[in-house]
């Protein structure tokens, strides 16, 4: 075996056993993340801020319109997007996009003024932050 070849079997070894030492690929949340709040880890949109459920949802669709969805923007989702793991897209009475957390709509709230504010949980008793 060449010097050449050594080199090149033992980098490709090294290689084996980083990759294995590596952990495990994070839980994909597409456009969102998770983010530590005073509410523990919660799911956030790309600027921060925490995302709500709402109990008067049903599955797959929002019941959040209107007045209600300007209090509570809902997590909007273009066309060109994909759902990814339990994040689903499902279609707005308006046939607008919104992204939903295995079926159940997400919103933010405008009362949340900066990145990791949890305002919004338990807000009447029917909103919640979204833990992963």
């Amino acid at each position: 075996m060449t010097e050449m070849m050594k080199v090149g079997l033992f980098g490709f070894g090294l290689a084996t056993v980083l990759a294995l030492a590596l952990p495990a690929n994070a839980e994909d949340y597409g456009p969102f993340k998770e983010m530590e709040t005073s509410a523990g880890d919660v799911l956030v949109d790309a600027k921060g801020m925490t995302l709500y459920t709402f109990d008067k949802d049903e599955a797959g669709k929002s019941n959040c319109n209107g007045d209600c969805a300007k209090a509570w923007p809902p997590a909007m989702a273009m066309e060109s997007d994909k759902p990814v793991g339990d994040l689903t897209i499902i279609k707005r009475d308006d046939g607008s996009l919104q992204w939903a957390d295995d079926g159940k709509p997400l919103y933010t709230f405008v009362k949340d003024t900066k990145p990791g504010d949890v305002t919004g949980d338990n807000f009447k008793d029917v909103w919640h932050v979204v833990k992963e």
